[in-house]
């Protein structure tokens, strides 16, 4: 009966009733309005705000430990598998409508990390910690609807997001090296467990030094096969382009493929606007030391996310010579055709990737839940401890699970988590465009850059100390 109620609660959220695939495109939309298109028009600051980000101070992260912390938890299976999924069930086309909502969710992301930023407390060890239950608290007076917040993200990213992600590391790894699932499971519960006892600071020094290189190692492999293939770009971005508009011989019915598991594939792998990457953005001081600062870090996350690795996949899959049966396909497309490229050396790479990309998502999900201990009061010793042992008892179970109903638990998990988001942050857009108004303003004039509760009109409060009154 459990079962037959997760399902129903999920084919509304994201199946036939696809209610999250349209709220998530009205708070795109919305953001991008509010914000006079802050992803576009403000483009190139998106860059030049991390001049300064490796700076930080005993109370939070740097700014560019919160971008790759971030990216650890949305450059995941999604990448690989996810963008794979989406073409061999909506074409190339599917691609292009990657690139719409991640254009879309650029702007709520923004918005999502700079309400993090503004409400974040301190815990008993004087360190920043924040995201969604947080502001819907302060913000907006709602403890109760801060809690059911919480629960879903314990139940999604601190449980079955992590084990889902081990059984992914320890598939790949038995298909490709035939390594027992349960040994595998061990070494990465060894692993993540040495890293996340040290906390965010700890998973955050993790994150600064491999998600670059990961990420690198992705897109220079991609150039590599793009100037491989050079004369075949031309008729790849072609394709693209009159497959999204069903231009093709396919027509109409292709054209609503594309779009649909182009949006949903999108969505899934940048996570703007699900509530995750907010407790990165909050654990960060950001250079300059404004919320809003940070909504620009996190902002360039969904940009790097989907506009670039995604789009690598894209490109290592449609300039192979391969066919796209039209039937579901996942990692199985990425190795062939990386295979396709490379001979047998390209599974291995994909082997190896998958294994990395998966591990940096197992970790930065333990840090997204930790956040919340605080607002139960078990930020403590023995609260850390209890939820450490129960997450890396998840990750060593979830390496040879079944996981087939934990998908669906966790698929509806993270789905009530965007509901309750976004319904905050369209909540709070004054807020938003306040803070927004008041960075541009400073940044015009080039005043001091720092932000002053006394200087904007906020919802609710701040935690004491936290901001200066000055």
């Amino acid at each position: 009966m459990i079962n037959d109620i997760v399902s129903a609660i999920n084919n509304i959220l994201w199946g036939q009733g696809q209610i999250l695939i349209y709220l998530l495109l009205f708070a795109g939309l919305w953001f991008s309005f509010k914000l006079n298109w802050v992803q576009l028009f403000q483009f190139r600051y998106m860059f030049s705000v991390m001049k300064g980000s490796t700076q930080s101070d005993k109370s939070g992260i740097s700014s560019f430990q919160a971008l790759c912390t971030g990216l650890s938890a949305r450059v995941g299976t999604g990448n690989l598998a996810g963008v794979a999924m989406a073409i061999s069930l909506g074409g190339s086309g599917a691609v292009f409508w990657m690139w719409v909502i991640a254009l879309l969710g650029m702007a709520t992301g923004f918005a999502e990390s700079v309400l993090g930023q503004l409400y974040k407390v301190r815990d008993e060890h004087k360190e920043f910690r924040g995201g969604p239950a947080y502001y819907i608290r302060a913000g907006l007076n709602k403890p109760w609807l801060a809690i059911v917040f919480s629960v879903c993200l314990f139940l999604g990213y601190g449980l079955t997001f992590s084990a889902m992600q081990a059984n992914t590391i320890a598939e790949a790894l038995n298909n490709t090296f035939t390594i027992p699932r349960a040994y595998s499971g061990a070494i990465i519960v060894l692993l993540a467990g040495f890293i996340v006892v040290g906390g965010m600071r700890s998973i955050a020094r993790f994150a600064e030094l491999i998600v670059p290189f990961m990420g690198l190692a992705f897109v220079g492999t991609a150039i590599v096969i793009t100037l491989m293939n050079i004369d075949l770009l031309p008729s790849m971005f072609m394709d693209i382009f009159s497959s999204a508009f069903g231009l093709t011989e396919a027509g109409a019915g292709a054209l609503g493929a594309a779009i649909k598991n182009g949006i949903q594939r999108g969505l899934y792998s940048n996570e703007a606007g699900a509530g995750s990457v907010p407790h990165a953005a909050a654990g960060a001081s950001p250079v300059p030391n404004h919320p809003v600062a940070q909504g620009y870090v996190q902002m360039l996350g969904v940009f790097l996310d989907t506009m670039v690795l995604c789009s690598c996949t894209a490109v290592v899959i449609l300039l192979s010579d391969i066919t796209i049966s039209g039937e579901m396909e996942g990692i199985g497309l990425t190795q062939s055709a990386m295979t396709n490229h490379f001979g047998a050396g390209g599974n291995y790479f994909v082997a190896g990737a998958i294994t990395l990309f998966a591990f940096t998502s197992v970790v930065a999900n333990y840090a997204y839940a930790e956040s919340n201990l605080h607002l139960f009061k078990l930020d403590n010793k023995l609260g850390r401890t209890f939820y450490t042992s129960i997450y890396l008892i998840m990750v060593f179970w979830g390496a040879s699970a079944t996981l087939k109903e934990v998908w669906g638990l966790a698929d509806m998990a993270l789905g009530l988590m965007t509901l309750v988001n976004i319904y905050a942050i369209i909540l709070l857009t004054p807020t938003v465009i306040n803070l927004t108004k008041n960075f541009r303003e400073k940044l015009h004039t080039n005043n001091d850059m720092s932000f002053s509760l006394k200087e904007v009109k906020i919802q609710g409060k701040t935690e004491p100390g936290v901001w200066s009154e000055k």
